[in-house]
């Protein structure tokens, strides 16, 4: 999906919601525990339930990886069935990869040729010749770690080098020269507040992934105020507070009408910034 489709969905929707598949076996209603398939299930009923609210699901591979073949098997399939069934979604692979040049194409050919997922989250940790594997690939999106919401954020991330400029600067600054708007995002946590807008002074027109807001305790009109462009350039995620809203057999349904009130608050939103 292409930055100009992404925009127009956002605009359709009148939403810029990210649904994070986070499923935890241990945390799935009890009743699905025992099916065949029981973490595919579960995602399935999320999927049809909030499709109509959000422009993109993000599945946290950690999750997945955790039940080793029968957790990819599961991750395998609800991408199949998100890009079979809701094609105008925008899927993320929420893996946090980057390693040297040759293992980092590996995980480009696993996440982009095999699994057909639209973006990867990547640490730029190692530099250019770890992320340019996942740039290389047309049509892909690189979503880079910059300003994240857990507290350990400010252990390195807010460092500063003798003229001020601190590491996540440094990180946007250098990273948007490896490639466009067209093929580059950034993460940045909601709990930053106000820090969205240093980031969007290096980053003007940047999309921005942005965890963090409900369960973590981010304010979504505080990133809009922040960090909403004139074209909106924002993803914002939404996990535990959509897909686990309730442990009994209308989780379906009260994921539905989590995901709607967010995407109600963010057409709001969209309109009061003059997107739509």
């Amino acid at each position: 999906m292409n930055r100009t489709e992404l925009l127009e969905n956002i605009r359709r929707k009148g939403s810029f919601l990210c649904v994070g598949l986070d499923t935890d076996i241990k945390k799935i209603p009890e009743h699905l525990r025992n099916v065949e398939d029981p973490i595919f299930t579960f995602n399935k009923a999320i999927i049809d339930a909030t499709a109509p609210y959000c422009v993109a699901y993000k599945p946290n591979t950690a999750f997945y990886e955790s039940l080793g073949v029968e957790g990819w098997s599961a991750l395998d399939r609800t991408v199949k069935y998100i890009r079979d069934n809701y094609p105008d979604q925008f899927i993320i692979a929420d893996a946090k990869r980057g390693d040297i040049g040759n293992t980092s194409s590996l995980y480009a050919r696993a996440f982009f040729e095999n699994m057909g997922v639209d973006a990867l989250t990547v640490a730029p940790y190692m530099g250019f010749d770890s992320v340019k594997p996942f740039m290389d690939y047309s049509g892909r999106w690189v979503i880079l770690l910059a300003l994240t919401s857990n507290p350990g954020s400010r252990d390195f991330q807010f460092l500063s080098d003798m003229t001020g400029t601190r590491l996540f600067e440094h990180v946007i600054e250098t990273a948007r020269k490896w490639g466009n708007e067209d093929q580059l995002m950034f993460v940045v946590g909601a709990t930053q507040g106000a820090m969205f807008s240093e980031v969007r002074r290096v980053a003007p027109d940047n999309f921005l992934l942005v965890p963090g807001v409900g369960a973590q305790g981010g304010s979504l009109e505080e990133v809009a105020k922040w960090g909403m462009t004139r074209e909106c350039g924002l993803l914002v995620n939404s996990s535990r507070g959509i897909i686990y809203a309730s442990q009994g057999e209308d989780f379906a349904e009260v994921a539905a009408a989590e995901a709607r009130k967010l995407r109600d608050n963010m057409t709001m939103l969209l309109s009061a910034h003059g997107v739509i």
